[in-house]
C-alpha cells in the first residue's frame, strides 16, 4: 500500500510509502572543539541536525560525535579546567573596567547631513581599542542596533571578553 492515511483522507496520492509529512526532524549531539557563531562556545554539548553535523561541523574539526568516550574525557577536561578559568575571569575583570571607562571617539571624514564618507564598523572599533592598549579580535565586537554604522553620533556595542564575561563599550562617532 502506498501513501499514508492523511493522504487517503485527502485524495491525494502520496508517492512514498511513508509520508514524510509527519516525519520528525531528528538532532544528533555533538561536542564542540572550538567556538562556532550562532551555536555554541568550546566544550559545549549540542543539538545539530545530522547534515551540519557529519557534511560540516566534524570535517573541519569543528566538532566530534558526542559519544560516551567523549563525553567522560570531556568531563574530565572540564574539571581541570575550572580552576584556570577562575583565573582568566578574574584577569579579564580589569579590562573589562577598562574598557567600560574608555571614552573613545571615533574621528571620519563626514559629508553633508552628517553621512560618513565609508562606515564604522567592528573592525575599526578593534583598531581604536588598540591604540588604546586593548586588543580584541573584531568577531568579538557586537554593535548594538546595527551592524554598520554611517551616522555621526553616539553608540554603544558589546565585547565579549570570555563566555561569561562581555563588557560594554560607549562610542561616540565625530567629524574631522
Amino acid at each position: 500500500t502506498q501513501g499514508c492515511a492523511s493522504c487517503k483522507k485527502s485524495k491525494t496520492t502520496c508517492p512514498f510509502t511513508i509520508c514524510f509529512r509527519f516525519i520528525k526532524i531528528i538532532f544528533m549531539e555533538v561536542i564542540l572543539k572550538k567556538d562556532v557563531e550562532n551555536l555554541g562556545f568550546i566544550d559545549d554539548i549540542v543539538k545539530v541536525k545530522p547534515g551540519y553535523g557529519r557534511n560540516y561541523l566534524i570535517p573541519n574539526q569543528l566538532a566530534v560525535f558526542a559519544t560516551d568516550s567523549e563525553r567522560k574525557i570531556l568531563s574530565e577536561n572540564l574539571k581541570q579546567r575550572e580552576q584556570k578559568n577562575k583565573k582568566i575571569i578574574s584577569d579579564l575583570e580589569s579590562i573589562k573596567k577598562k574598557i567600560e571607562s574608555i571614552e573613545l571617539k571615533i574621528r571620519c571624514k563626514v559629508g553633508e547631513d552628517k553621512q560618513l564618507f565609508g562606515s564604522v564598523n567592528a573592525a575599526s572599533i578593534a583598531s581604536q581599542l588598540g591604540k588604546e592598549g586593548i586588543d580584541i579580535d573584531k568577531k568579538y565586537i557586537i554593535i548594538k542596533g546595527v551592524n554598520i554604522i554611517k551616522n555621526t553620533g553616539s553608540f554603544s556595542a558589546i565585547i565579549r571578553l570570555h563566555r561569561e564575561l562581555s563588557a560594554n563599550l560607549s562610542f561616540e562617532v565625530i567629524a574631522e
